[in-house]
């Protein structure tokens, strides 16, 4: 098994009053989701997306069909609540993540996305987005567009889903839109670059980006597959503004679609 280290981190921002995200750091299964602005209880939507990955992990062998199965669980969850408690009617989330799966007796990372969340790798000093925003340019002068998929939908929203092997020494970075639209790559690089540790490094991206404007929620986290062996650790933490309450890829990295359901790229 891949041996990793993992860290979290999570601030409502400089202008929303409540964040709505959620980040989960569990048994070789990483997410954010990003709950729906402007929708109804954005925030639940987002914890009962992430709870549906937190099932994923606890199971002892997980398959892609697993990781795909997980999100569309994680899409009737949110349907449910919302025909249960009405007030909810509307809500809705994207849901990104990773999860070392089994490719027939092969170890691999399986990358998932709805929505316009992220997961970006870094190896070889190289930042590349693995995941495909699903949004719709709104303007020419803006830098984010309308999302086009998202959970909370009927019928179920099709998942992104591709699966790469693991190479010892890489990093991910899974995170909301709140980072990526306040950090460029390169500052998004040369922080993985400069904080060796997973949880610093969440930290540190989490807090820059607050920095440079904190116009969203912003939520990160940074997975480490280590080169030596090393402890599973992981922690999510909420910064002190937190409320109560391109398609290009890696020509090293293969990328591999064995359900045939991917839809990026």
């Amino acid at each position: 098994m891949a041996t990793v280290r993992a860290g979290a981190a999570s601030d409502v921002g400089r202008v929303r009053r409540r964040n709505e995200d959620s980040a989960l750091v569990a048994d070789g299964v990483f997410a954010v989701a990003d709950g729906m602005g402007g929708h109804a209880a954005g925030d639940i939507a987002s914890a009962l997306a992430v709870e549906a990955l937190r099932r994923l992990a606890d199971r002892a062998e997980r398959t892609p069909q697993d990781v795909h199965d997980a999100v569309a669980r994680a899409n009737a969850d949110i349907l449910a609540s919302a025909v249960e408690h009405p007030v909810r009617t509307g809500m809705g989330t994207t849901l990104t993540g990773i999860g070392l799966v089994l490719d027939g007796d092969v170890e691999r990372w399986a990358v998932f996305n709805v929505g316009d969340s992220r997961v970006y790798r870094f190896a070889g000093d190289v930042l590349t987005q693995l995941t495909v925003d699903h949004t719709a340019p709104e303007s020419v002068t803006r830098r984010r567009g309308v999302i086009t998929r998202a959970l909370g939908t009927r019928p179920s929203p099709p998942a992104d889903l591709w699966v790469l092997p693991p190479v010892p020494g890489e990093r991910f970075v899974v995170c909301s839109d709140g980072l990526s639209l306040e950090l460029t790559d390169d500052e998004i690089a040369a922080v993985l670059r400069a904080e060796p540790v997973a949880q610093a490094a969440a930290e540190l991206l989490v807090h820059r980006a607050v920095l440079a404007g904190g116009r969203d929620n912003v939520t990160a986290v940074v997975v480490d597959h280590l080169t030596t062996a090393g402890e599973d650790t992981g922690s999510f933490t909420r910064g002190a503004h937190a409320a109560p309450e391109d398609e290009d890829t890696d020509p090293g990295v293969v990328l591999t679609d064995p359900l045939g359901i991917h839809t990026g790229h």
